[in-house]
């Protein structure tokens, strides 16, 4: 750390504010990794004091037990972060969730998603944007995308990839019987400026609409929403297909279009990194593989269970899970995934 403190001091440091931000960010994050070994450290030798005055009966059992959990804690929250180790973890992210068949029911579940995430996002401290929402037709949202800014967003919420499954008895069905929904969520780290991405503006279509907030509020009377087409070919294949990207957050066109650039750019990395995990999975081809886009989680209300099928991980407590409280599921994931450094 006294190293890469010893380059922010040099005169000419902000002359290139891109590289100076990179460099803080290194400085920032080596002292993140000793603070919280200090605490460990600390934490171990408050342990110990704890266990010999017990054996001389001067501190109870209780207070020994108490000490060993916040030890624990500290150490598996700093080896979960270990598990963060890919380049593109430490970015924010954009995480977008679509209603699947099924209507309203499937629409509604969309919705609870939604509010799953931002409460989750809400005790993080992150700052989450929807940057486009479009209303079911009776009831939830069809589909909505949260711009998630925050340290290492994307490295939690890329465990929440694929497709949620809910089973409850429908308060949507006349005849109160029990159904299943689907819908996607898909999560892509938000690019900032330290990544170069070449987006070639020969490729753009652009498209204006009026746009609506969440809840249907009107935003704009004008045509302020913003719909991207974009022309994206396959280096190794040669497939050409095409990316679309709504933005409606603002009520300037040229902000929208700016925001849908910066999508672009994270769709567009995301596609980068896809490439590398496809070389990466053939090296570690006798790994366990994930299949990104499957359906990862069930959602099981009568039965009061919620349940990862990647990890098998599962809890009771299925109104603490809609609340937003993720971690026990996210931790699952990156302790057994998150180690596979991406080449």
């Amino acid at each position: 750390m006294e190293e890469e403190e010893l380059r922010t001091q040099a005169p000419d440091f902000w002359e290139d504010p891109k590289r100076a931000e990179e460099q803080m960010r290194k400085v920032r994050e080596i002292k993140s990794w000793i603070v919280a070994y200090n605490e460990i450290k600390s934490a171990a030798e408050e342990l110990q004091l704890a266990f010999d005055f017990q054996k001389e009966g001067i501190t109870t059992e209780e207070e020994v037990d108490e000490a060993y959990k916040q030890a624990i804690d500290l150490l598996e929250n700093l080896e979960m972060k270990n598990m963060l180790r890919s380049e593109e973890d430490h970015l924010g992210a954009v995480l977008k969730i679509n209603a699947g068949a099924g209507g309203t029911e499937a629409q509604d579940w969309a919705e609870m998603l939604y509010r799953m995430y931002s409460r989750w996002c809400e005790s993080k401290g992150y700052k989450v944007t929807v940057t486009n929402w479009l209303d079911g037709d009776d009831a939830g949202i069809k589909t909505v995308t949260l711009q998630v800014e925050g340290d290492y967003a994307f490295g939690y919420l890329k465990s929440e990839n694929g497709v949620h499954r809910l089973v409850r008895v429908s308060p949507y069905n006349a005849q109160g019987k029990r159904m299943t929904s689907f819908s996607s969520v898909s999560v892509v780290p938000l690019v900032d400026d330290t990544i170069e991405i070449d987006v070639n503006p020969g490729e753009i279509v652009w498209d204006t609409f009026r746009s609506s907030g969440a809840g249907g509020q009107n935003v704009n009377k004008v045509e302020t929403g913003v719909r991207l087409h974009y022309n994206y070919k396959d280096p190794d294949t040669g497939e050409v297909k095409e990316i679309v990207i709504e933005n409606t957050e603002s009520r300037s066109q040229f902000g929208n279009k700016d925001n849908a650039i910066r999508l672009l750019k994270s769709q567009l990395y995301e596609l980068e990194l896809e490439r590398r995990r496809k070389a990466s999975a053939k090296i570690e081809a006798g790994k366990k593989k994930i299949e990104w886009g499957s359906q990862i989680r069930s959602y099981v209300f009568d039965d009061r269970r919620v349940k990862d099928h990647r990890t098998d991980y599962q809890t009771s407590n299925v109104g603490a899970v809609m609340d937003g409280d993720l971690d026990g599921f996210i931790k699952a994931y990156l302790m057994e995934y998150g180690g596979v450094a991406v080449l």
